[in-house]
């Protein structure tokens, strides 16, 4: 059994994961495209992630829009979705878990192996929900590089 050095070494990785996993989640760069005019200053960077789309200009000028419907959103985008919010909710559910398994809380500490057993049970279940973001984010590119080298993707529109 590890000491509680590791446990809470582990634990505190997981956290700063699960916060990563929240943010990345809401962030709008998942994909990225650019298109520049016949000057510099027609310069349009669009931005679209998860939640919205954005439009970067060259002036500075930041807009966002959040989608208006999920109906108007394709299958593999809506499935990052639902990929990374469960896997959010799997990874909060583990940390829950791992917390109470650790050598450190006092919760359940009569019965060792079963102190033990808890903890391990959540860093599985923080393994499944690490896995599900993976699946997602992998998905997600894999349908970007796919469209990027697609010799029928519009260039420059």
């Amino acid at each position: 059994m590890p000491n509680s050095g590791v446990q809470l070494l582990g634990f505190s990785l997981s956290l700063v994961g699960v916060m990563g996993l929240i943010i990345g989640t809401v962030l709008p760069q998942w994909k990225m495209s650019a298109h520049v005019g016949d000057s510099i200053i027609t310069a349009v960077a669009t931005y679209q992630g998860l939640w919205m789309s954005c439009a970067f200009q060259s002036t500075g000028q930041l807009q966002c829009k959040i989608y208006d419907s999920v109906l108007q959103l394709d299958s593999s985008l809506q499935a990052t979705r639902a990929l990374m919010i469960v896997s959010i909710i799997v990874s909060i559910a583990g940390l829950g878990v791992a917390c109470v398994g650790m050598k450190c809380t006092t919760c359940g500490e009569d019965n060792k192996v079963r102190k033990a057993r808890t903890a391990m049970t959540g860093g599985i279940i923080l393994l499944i929900g690490a896995l599900s973001a993976v699946v997602a984010c992998s998905w997600f590119a894999h349908n970007v590089i796919r469209a990027f080298y697609n010799p029928f993707t519009p260039v420059n529109t």
